[in-house]
C-alpha cells in the first residue's frame, strides 16, 4: 500500500492528477481486499513510449515490485485451489518466477536471466511484463481447469487496465509472454507428466498407505523430474534412514509415540498450534516471507525478481530431492510403525494398534521430510540474499485459524518447521533433521549456479552430454 501511495505522490508532483487519482483508488481497494488482488482503476492517459519511460524511471521500480507481490499472491491462490500436490505446486511457482525474472531482467538489464535474455526496450513496462509472464505460465499449467484459468484471466485483465494502454505496456506484455513461452518450452519434457505408478511392499520398515484415507502414493516418480538447477534429484541423496530397532530408530520412536499421538498428554497447547500451523504447504507459507523481503524498502525490481526466482527454484529442487529419497528408501510412517505387530528386535518399541497421529499423515513415505527439505533450502537462500538479521518476519497460516507467527531470522522458521512435523506425529525426528540438511545443500548448489550465471539451458546441455 505504501508503494502504491508513493507512486501516486510522485505522479502528483509531476502534475499528473489522473495518476494520483488512480493510485488513491488502488490504495483504497488493496486495503479493503487485504492486498490480495489487483482491481480495475482509472487508466492513465495514452502517452508516448518516451514520456511513459520517464515516469517509470522514477516510480516504475516500485510499481514493478508491487506487481511481483500481487502476482505472487495470485499464483499461490491458484496453486492452493488445484489438487493437493506439494511437488507440482513447487514446480508451478518455480516456472512462474523464472519467467517473471527473465522478463524483468531483460528490461532492467540489472540481473541475469534463467533461460535467456529477451530483446526488449529498457523503457518497457515492468508491471506489464510481470503480469504477462505470470499469467501465461499459470493459464498454461492449469489449462485443464476452466475455473482457475478464468480467475487468472480476470486478474490479468484488471492488472492491464490499471496500467493503461501505451507502447510501454505493449512492449512489457510482449517481453513477459516471450519469457513465459521460453521457460514453458524448456520444462515441457521435464518428466513431470510421465506416468507415475507405485506398488507398496508391506514389511518391516516399508511404507504402505496410511489411515484414515489409505490413499495411494502421491507422485512416486517425482524424484526423476528434471531439476531446475541441480544435475539430478539424486545429487544429494542422503544415507538410508535408521534401521528399525537401532538406537537412532528407538529414540525417534519413543519421542513420537509420546508427543505425536492424537491425545498426547505431553504435547503442549503451543506445540499443538505449531503442528496445525505447518499443515499448509511449504511454498504457501514460505512465499509470504519471500514477498515480505522482496517488497522491503530499497529492494528494486531486479533484486526482487531474483529473490522470488531463486527461492522458488531452490524450493522446487529441494522437493525433487526429497521425493527421490522418499521413494528410494520407502520408509514407513510413524502411524504404520507404531501400529505394526512386526518385531523390530527392540523391547522398547511397544506396538499400539490404536495409536493415531495428531495431524493426518500425508500419502507418501517418511524419509526425508519434504517440508523440512524445503525449509532448509528456503532458510539458506534467504539468508544468503538478505542476511542473518533481516528484521521481524511474519507468516500467517490458514490451517491454524489465520494465526500469525513472527520470527527474528530465517533459521527460526526452519526450526519451527522441523518441530511441527514431529509434534504432529507424522515424521520421525531423523527425517526432518536430514531433510533440512539436504535442503541446505540444494540451496548452496543453487546459489553457486546463479553466481556462475548458469541457466537451465546450461544444465540441459550438461545432462545431455552426461547420458
Amino acid at each position: 500500500m505504501v508503494i502504491i501511495w508513493e507512486a501516486g505522490m510522485k505522479a502528483l508532483i509531476k502534475g499528473t492528477a489522473t495518476r494520483m487519482l488512480q493510485a488513491m483508488v488502488l490504495c483504497a481497494w488493496v486495503s479493503a481486499c487485504g492486498g490480495d488482488r489487483i482491481v480495475r482503476a482509472f487508466a492513465p492517459p495514452e502517452e508516448s513510449l518516451d514520456s511513459r519511460s520517464v515516469a517509470e524511471r522514477s516510480s516504475g521500480v516500485s510499481a514493478g515490485v508491487s506487481a511481483m507481490a500481487t502476482w505472487n499472491i495470485i499464483a499461490l491462490k491458484t496453486t492452493a485451489a488445484a489438487p493437493f500436490s506439494p511437488p507440482r505446486e513447487s514446480r508451478s511457482l518455480a516456472i512462474v518466477f523464472a519467467a517473471v525474472n527473465d522478463a524483468v531482467c531483460s528490461i532492467t538489464r540489472e540481473c541475469d536471466p534463467h533461460v535467456r535474455r529477451i530483446a526488449v526496450s529498457h523503457a518497457a513496462s515492468i508491471e506489464a511484463a510481470v503480469g504477462a509472464a505470470a499469467h501465461d505460465v499459470l493459464v498454461s499449467i492449469y489449462s485443464s481447469s476452466p475455473a482457475l484459468v478464468a480467475s487468472v484471466d480476470a486478474s490479468y485483465d484488471s492488472a492491464l487496465a490499471a496500467i493503461g494502454p501505451g507502447r510501454a505496456r505493449d512492449k512489457g506484455v510482449a517481453a513477459g509472454k516471450t519469457a513465459a513461452a521460453a521457460i514453458l518450452a524448456l520444462r515441457a519434457h521435464d518428466h513431470s507428466q510421465d506416468p507415475m505408478t507405485y506398488t507398496p511392499t508391506p514389511g518391516l520398515g516399508s511404507w504402505v498407505p496410511t489411515p484414515p484415507a489409505f490413499a495411494a502414493a502421491l507422485e512416486p516418480g517425482w524424484g526423476a523430474v528434471t531439476p531446475f538447477l541441480l544435475h539430478a534429484g539424486a545429487q544429494f541423496r542422503p544415507p538410508p534412514p535408521p534401521t528399525p530397532g537401532s538406537d537412532a530408530y528407538v529414540r525417534d520412536y519413543l519421542e513420537i509415540v509420546a508427543i505425536g499421538e492424537l491425545n498426547s498428554t505431553t504435547r503442549t497447547a503451543t506445540q499443538s498450534e505449531v503442528a496445525h500451523f505447518w499443515i499448509s504447504t511449504g511454498p504457501q507459507l514460505w512465499n509470504q516471507v519471500y514477498r515480505q523481503m522482496a517488497s522491503a524498502p530499497g529492494v528494486n525490481a531486479a533484486r526482487a525478481a531474483h529473490a522470488y526466482m531463486l527461492a522458488n527454484l531452490a524450493g522446487a529442487d529441494a522437493i525433487i530431492a526429497a521425493w527421490d529419497a522418499k521413494y528410494t528408501y520407502r520408509q514407513w510412517r510413524p502411524v504404520t510403525a507404531i501400529r505394526s505387530p512386526l518385531d523390530d528386535g527392540s523391547a522398547a518399541t511397544v506396538s499400539n494398534p490404536n495409536w493415531t497421529s495428531f495431524i493426518t499423515t500425508p500419502p507418501f513415505p517418511d524419509y526425508i521430510a519434504g517440508h523440512a527439505t524445503y525449509a532448509g533450502a528456503a532458510e539458506q537462500v534467504m539468508t544468503a540474499l538478505f542476511g542473518e538479521h533481516p528484521g521481524t518476519l511474519s507468516i500467517t497460516s490458514p490451517t491454524a485459524g489465520n494465526v500469525t507467527h513472527t520470527y527474528r531470522n530465517f533459521h527460526e522458521i526452519a526450526d519451527e518447521v522441523l518441530n511441527a512435523r514431529v509434534w504432529g506425529g507424522i515424521h520421525w525426528r531423523t527425517s526432518v533433521v536430514v531433510g533440512r540438511e539436504v535442503g541446505q545443500k540444494v540451496a548452496e548448489a543453487a546459489l553457486a549456479s546463479t553466481r556462475r550465471g548458469d541457466s537451465d539451458d546450461d544444465w540441459a546441455r550438461r545432462r545431455h552430454h552426461a547420458r
